[in-house]
């Protein structure tokens, strides 16, 4: 059941979290979207399909061009690099008309933007392909950096930095808005030039930072990393680390971490790191180069911490054509929703499962009730899979789905819930070594979470209607489940069993009664006589 801007929406309770906007037509306008990015060192095409607020890539396909390469010295694009830069820009122009897409919105930074024949380069490419490319400064480009950040983390804070081949960036993000910004020339192919080895170098780094500071000022929030080099660091502090969840997006550093991810780069053979981690070999070659900026950046601005963002100018480039309205929304649960609208076999239905959990959770804070929101919603997106391995497939789609706003527990916090929709038991998944991100409250709570979904499942026969209402008493560990009246037919032993399983879960007794329809002035009545510990929980604290 598809959901539109249709009138009799207006009357529709849509709960805390909205009414969805992907069905909004200024949200349909950006159904698919293709952008091209063509930097210092490759060219990228992005095609993002679906108007959820996390959308969806369509298509990506990156090539290493390295057009900066030499810049510094010649001032002009690196022949070679131009030569693949146009047959790339060629090809993506044919794959788009191929897909019907609107005109291609693309940006050229830092090489294109300092090189002498960085005009002609852009008429040849738009007499050869008829794309236009748009050159963009520095400052234009921390912004577009940035505002891909805010599509991934809305209401993020902290500084922006962006490193491209030949140039790095700075902005700062507040209250879903841009702040200052700054460029310098410190992108790894140009430092590659700098006089006087290493330490030359180094010397220069600082002296460019220390003047970045003079006009940032103070930056000791979170430092969010954007470009293929910092990713590539992220890789090799996994790998040193051990990390067993490899997504890139929302992976945490600490500063002493990043110290020791240097120090472990300056002792290692580059070509066994860059077998050992999946690096390309023209990305390691510049890690070096990469690693002395974020040291001197890391010591120089002291953030509290560092995340890395696989989101960056081209997200920004499609965030600043949403409406307003949808940059506000959660990435998580529009996503999500997005889901259940396309994939889940009775759409709708999540709202009235999240409704039914919800008491499990009174007292939870906004950020823990967003995932259970969002598992609600998810709950029935893998019902195609094979019932021996839907538990797992559940499991591996929250945690490595392209989802924005999500910490990597929450990601484990979200599959664990989704298993357990669909198994009792966690232990012997292929998954176990992941479970040791999330602690063990939040594995109790995803447990708990889980089986009340699969409980709540069995009474699912429309998006409409009345199921019931959980209550929960924890402090005198009492479940009560009102389930309607017409409910009994479907209260069959499969359902005993499930409701059975979610009070093992919560070390509770069970009272399961059946209600039958009340006025609202009855159900008024009725509210008004629970006692005041029966909506009680512990607060879960925010991560």
């Amino acid at each position: 059941m598809p959901m539109t801007d249709a009138p009799a929406a207006a009357n529709t309770d849509w709960g805390p979290f909205g009414r969805p906007l992907f069905d909004d037509p200024g949200a349909r306008a950006l159904s698919r979207v293709g952008v091209v990015d063509v930097g210092s060192n490759s060219v990228r095409l992005v095609v993002f399909d679906g108007a959820a607020r996390s959308p969806a890539y369509f298509y990506n396909e990156k090539i290493m061009c390295a057009l900066g390469a030499g810049l510094s010295e010649s001032g002009r694009l690196n022949p070679e690099g131009r030569k693949r830069a146009l047959s790339a820009l060629r090809r993506f122009q044919h794959l788009a008309r191929g897909m019907g897409l609107p005109p291609l919105s693309a940006v050229a930074t830092a090489a294109v933007r300092d090189a002498s024949d960085g005009p002609e380069f852009c008429e040849e490419v738009l007499r050869e392909t008829g794309l236009k490319i748009h050159v963009i400064d520095g400052r234009e480009e921390a912004r577009l950096s940035a505002q891909g950040v805010l599509l991934g983390w809305p209401g993020a804070y902290g500084l922006v930095c962006d490193i491209g081949g030949s140039s790095m960036e700075l902005a700062e993000i507040h209250h879903n808005t841009v702040g200052r910004r700054v460029t310098s020339p410190l992108g790894p192919l140009k430092l590659r030039d700098i006089k006087g080895g290493r330490r030359g170098r180094k010397a220069y780094i600082a002296e460019v930072i220390d003047q970045l500071k003079e006009e940032m000022g103070a930056q000791r929030d979170r430092l969010f990393l954007v470009g293929g080099s910092w990713r590539a660091i992220a890789r090799i502090d996994m790998h040193r680390r051990g990390y067993p969840l490899k997504v890139l997006h929302e992976y945490r550093m600490s500063p002493r971490d990043m110290r020791e991810t240097a120090r472990f780069i300056e002792n290692s053979d580059l070509g066994k790191l860059r077998n050992a981690c999946g690096i390309s070999s023209t990305r390691m070659a510049l890690v070096p180069y990469a690693i002395d900026v974020l040291t001197r950046l890391v010591k120089t601005f002291k953030p509290k911490d560092i995340a890395v963002s696989s989101y960056g100018i081209r997200e920004g480039l499609l965030y600043e054509q949403m409406p307003q309205r949808l940059r506000e929304r959660d990435p998580l649960i529009e996503a999500s929703r997005f889901a259940e609208m396309k994939d889940a076999r009775i759409p709708g239905f999540g709202k009235t499962l999240y409704d039914f959990v919800s008491p499990l959770f009174n007292g939870a804070p906004h950020s823990k009730r967003r995932l259970v929101k969002a598992a609600c919603l998810l709950h029935d997106v893998s019902w195609r899979a094979h019932p021996d391995y839907r538990a797992e497939v559940c499991f591996d789609n929250a945690t490595r789905a392209n989802l924005g706003g999500l910490k990597h527990s929450e990601r484990v916090f979200l599959g664990l819930a989704l298993l357990h929709r669909y198994s009792n038991k966690r232990q012997g998944s292929a998954f176990d070594h992941l479970y040791g991100l999330l602690d063990e409250k939040g594995q109790h709570e995803a447990e708990v979470l889980g089986r009340a979904m699969r409980f709540g499942a069995m009474l699912m026969v429309s998006d409409k209607g009345d199921i019931g209402k959980l209550r929960w008493q924890p402090r005198k560990r009492v479940l009560h489940a009102a389930l309607p009246d017409a409910a009994r037919p479907l209260y069959g032993e499969v359902a005993e069993n499930r409701l059975k399983a979610l009070a093992k879960a919560l070390d509770a007794e069970v009272v399961l009664s059946f209600t039958k329809p009340q006025s609202p002035k009855e159900e008024a009545v009725q509210t008004a006589e629970v006692p005041a510990d029966t909506t009680t929980a512990p607060a879960t604290p925010r991560g």
